[in-house]
């Protein structure tokens, strides 16, 4: 079998496989993430798989550079990202997808083992910021208000009183006129 219809066969069982499962994603059909963890929790992370054109007589691609891996600490990512590749060179020649993304789930314990519960905050302020500086930013900025004429204030006050409350149905669309602009639908049965 050819290079790509192996590809057309790895999708189509991977596509049966992850029928819906929230976690994998096909991007294209090439392109693979497959998310691990829970959504809001900072050990959660994505693995994204790319196949090249000679896949799987190649090595596919592994990614750990998505937005949403951004608390990530970079140990963790290569740690992740070293395991599958050697992985994928014990399955070199097979579809290997399903099992590299398996061996993650399987191994996600030992893999996350370095990385923090809670993010990661710097301690140390540098030396050039002042206590001048820090009061003057923590000021309240004031908003600035909408110059009116004399004219302008005397119609809004007309218009809604002292309060400022519009009256009820100020902003009403005419439903006859807008019900007769879209007709009457028909339902087929």
């Amino acid at each position: 079998m050819s290079a790509s219809e192996l590809q057309e066969e790895e999708l189509e069982v991977l596509r049966s496989i992850y029928d819906g499962d929230t976690s994998f994603k096909a991007l294209s059909d090439t392109v693979f993430q497959y998310k691990y963890g829970e959504d809001g929790s900072f050990k959660s992370f994505i693995v994204e798989v790319s196949w090249p054109p000679e896949y799987p007589e190649e090595l596919p691609t592994i990614s750990m550079e998505t937005f949403y891996n951004h608390h990530v600490i970079q140990a963790v990512k290569d740690a992740v990202k070293t395991g599958v590749l050697q992985q994928a060179e014990e399955l070199l020649g097979m579809s290997m997808t399903f099992s590299l993304f398996d061996w993650v789930k399987d191994n996600l314990d030992s893999l996350l083992a370095d990385q923090p519960d809670a993010p990661v905050t710097q301690t140390q302020t540098p030396a050039s910021v002042s206590e001048e500086n820090v009061t003057t930013a923590a000021a309240p900025v004031k908003e600035k208000k909408e110059n009116l004429s004399k004219s302008q204030k005397r119609r809004i006050f007309d218009r809604f009183g002292a309060n400022m409350e519009k009256p009820r149905g100020w902003d009403w669309v005419d439903i006859i006129k807008h019900l007769s602009q879209t007709g009457s639908q028909r339902k087929d049965e």
